[in-house]
């Protein structure tokens, strides 16, 4: 799926520049963007996420604000499409989801439970909004975490895209889920989460709606995938037990991820739903993150081979990484007030 391309005025001018630009090869659209190089970067003594700043306000626990800095904007100037070097309009939406008024919280273990769901809730209502806009092909609502990945605000806070394309990686992987789909009459995130249930040995958490593996395949040392065990493709098709359930897998994740080398772990994480367009049956919606640290002061850096086929070396092994998140799980447990089991636990399959 492309992005819809008007015909305009050529490029807007140097300093106010918001498009995005085609590579054939790939089959990707890189999102560009003056707008990008006048984030704060970790501004000494005011936060413009906490109660009182200028956007926030008072008497919230959690909100969404756009993004004052965003690569996408439903206000993008139309761009000419061009030829093998194409580019298109911008258009989209990019907003922050703040997560607490509080300023200090390390990570989303440190909150309540009934406060996760209402960040969850937050999730529903902006696909929810999104899936209204007909231009709109593909939301992405990722979390960042720590100065390791490049975090600009410390304030607790994920984000989202609203884009009008279908992105390369998802794109993959609904071709590959769809040629299994064709050829066995089944969904393969769904048999992945079965077999994951049947080894055990990968399931670092599990409890009545969810549960958390390190998966077969990880590329990242510590990847932690999170899926429900009902068959939907957006969080709006949650029940609130299932939104509890969900970040009740949440918490246990980032609980055990934090706990592993007693110290806070830098991640990415994103939430992975079929596009707001069309039916995409095969499709499974899940969580996935992806910890920096392969040891407590060594990161794994994408490097050479990683960034330039994509292809991921592994620095150990799967199962042991999962039996360490395992321990650190039930190290979190008590504080947590965890739902589930770490591990397998009786009865989920």
């Amino acid at each position: 799926m492309l992005p819809y391309i008007f015909k305009g005025d050529p490029l807007p001018p140097a300093g106010n520049l918001r498009e995005l630009r085609y590579n054939p090869l790939t089959g990707q659209w890189i999102m560009v963007s003056s707008e990008r190089a006048k984030r704060r970067w970790r501004p000494q003594g005011y936060c413009p996420f906490c109660p009182g700043a200028e956007e926030t306000g008072y008497g919230w626990d959690a909100l969404v604000l756009p993004n004052r800095f965003a690569v996408l904007s439903r206000e993008a100037e139309p761009v000419m499409g061009g030829d093998i070097l194409r580019r298109a309009q911008a258009y989209g939406d990019c907003g922050v989801i703040v997560e607490t008024p509080e300023h200090n919280v390390k990570d989303l273990d440190e909150l309540s439970l009934d406060h996760v769901v209402k960040v969850l809730k937050l999730w529903q209502q902006v696909t929810a909004k999104e899936m209204s806009d007909r231009r709109i092909v593909y939301l992405a609502i990722f979390r960042n975490k720590g100065e390791e990945v490049g975090v600009s605000l410390t304030h607790p806070h994920g984000q989202y895209y609203a884009m009008p394309f279908f992105p390369l990686r998802p794109r993959l992987m609904a071709d590959n889920a769809r040629k299994y789909y064709r050829r066995f009459g089944r969904c393969a995130f769904c048999d992945i989460v079965r077999k994951e249930l049947e080894d055990k040995e990968r399931v670092v958490y599990s409890n009545g709606g969810f549960v958390a593996f390190l998966p077969y395949y990880a590329s990242w040392p510590f990847e932690l995938h999170i899926y429900p065990l009902r068959h939907v493709q957006y969080i709006t098709e949650l029940s609130d037990e299932e939104l509890k359930y969900m970040a009740d897998a949440l918490r246990a994740s980032l609980g055990a991820l934090n706990a592993l080398f007693s110290r806070q772990m830098p991640y990415t994480f994103n939430l992975f739903q079929a596009p707001l367009k069309g039916r995409w049956p095969f499709l499974h919606m899940h969580l996935e993150i992806y910890p920096l640290l392969r040891d407590r002061d060594k990161l794994k850096y994408a490097a050479g081979i990683e960034m330039s086929t994509w292809d991921f070396t592994y620095d150990s092994v799967p199962e042991e990484n999962a039996g360490l998140l395992r321990s650190a799980c039930e190290s979190v447990k008590p504080r947590l007030g965890l739902l589930g089991t770490c591990g397998a636990g009786p009865g989920i399959i």
